[in-house]
Order: structure tokens, then sequence, then C-alpha cells
């Protein structure tokens, strides 16, 4: 009598795990990838960006330059297993799997030394004045260590460096800023930015680097 009670309350128990199982697992997730397929098949697909019709990155993870011929992004924090010993981790700019910030406060010792120290490697790497102003996108990590735009001003300031290291005029590289630069989404929201990947395929377009992208 009880192992038939026992039954009768367990069915109706396991009978809706499984419909919401269906429902919520299955069900949904396909009518909102649909959905989402229909109305952003781009955005759906991850963004990609493709040469000749292979994926090489894209618009919305940033990848990391440090050739002088190329515009460089914001610095990234995010980390990775060191290949010589797997228990411990190591700097990797732009790993896509792992995605994260520095998390140190504003007034943390060691994030105001990693601030000066690439302001003065900006500076440098841009024949600026010691003295020099820099763009705080350029000294400063993103939340998510994949930022993949930079600010007009960041992009401006390179742009000396990527004409010499080409041998192109310098202007020719500024035009190239100018059409390269998003304007605030809606017109209101966030800032113009210029999306290095983008700015860097158009300039191997227009004048091919002297070293292949990595």
């Amino acid at each position: 009598m009880a192992t038939s009670a026992l039954s009768g309350i367990a069915r109706p128990v396991v009978v809706s795990a499984i419909l919401f199982m269906i429902a919520t697992g299955i069900l949904y997730p396909l009518a909102t990838t649909g959905v989402a397929r229909i109305l952003f098949p781009n955005q759906s697909q991850g963004s990609l960006i493709k040469q000749n019709g292979k994926p090489i990155g894209s618009r919305v993870i940033g990848q990391y330059f440090t050739e002088p011929q190329y515009f460089h992004g914001r610095p990234s924090v995010t980390s990775g297993t060191d290949p010589n010993d797997t228990s411990r981790t190591m700097d990797d700019p732009y790993n896509a799997s792992a995605s994260a910030a520095s998390n140190q406060g504003a007034i943390s010792k060691k994030l105001l030394e990693a601030v000066a120290e690439r302001a003065a490697a900006y500076r440098k790497d841009n024949g600026l004045a010691p003295d020099a102003k820099v763009p705080v996108d350029a000294v400063t990590a993103s939340a998510s260590g994949l930022d993949p735009d930079i600010s007009i001003l960041n992009a401006q300031l390179q742009a000396p460096r990527v004409a010499k290291a080409r041998g192109i005029a310098e202007s020719s590289v500024l035009a190239m800023v100018e059409r390269s630069t998003k304007g605030r989404q809606l017109g209101v929201l966030g800032e113009s930015r210029v999306n290095v990947l983008e700015l860097n395929l158009a300039l191997d377009k227009a004048a091919p680097a002297r070293q292949a992208m990595k």
C-alpha cells in the first residue's frame, strides 16, 4: 500500500521534471537560437571576420598586436596555462577562454605601477615626449580583457608609428582611422571608437605590412 502511494506521488514529479527539461533545456534554446539566426545572423554566429572564406577573428573579441606596423589594442590581463608547468599560469593577453579583469582598486599600488610602466612604454613606442598625456584606454585593461576597440585619440597617437613602419604617409593612415571610426551606438551610448582588428586588416589591404599578421 505504501509502495503504491509512493509511486503515485513520484510519477507526477518525474513527469513534470522531464517536461520542464524538454521545454527549458531543448525547446526554448532551439527557439531563441532560431530567432537569433533570423534577426541577427552575423551576431549569432559570433560576429566573425573572414578572410578568403576562413574565420580569422571576431569583431567583438580583441587580438594581441605588438608589431610596430599594426595598431595596438588595450592592455589585457588575461592569463593561460604555463606550457612548461601545467600547475601554474602565465600572462596570456587576449586569451578568449579566460576573460577577466585585474580586479585591482583605483588606489592599488600594483595597478598604479602597472599604469606608469604602460604609459612610459606607450610614449616610447609612439615617439611621444616623456611628459605627454596618454589616453586612459592605452594604459588600463578592460573588464573583460578582450576589448576589441580603442579610442580615436589612441589610434591617432599610434598613426605616426604605423605609417613609419609601413613606409606610407601619416595622412593616409589618419584618413584610414577616420574611415574606420564608429560613432556612439544609437547616437548616445558609449564613445566613438575604432575596431583594432578591422583597422589592421584594412591597412594590410591598402598597404601590405612588411611582416605578415600573426
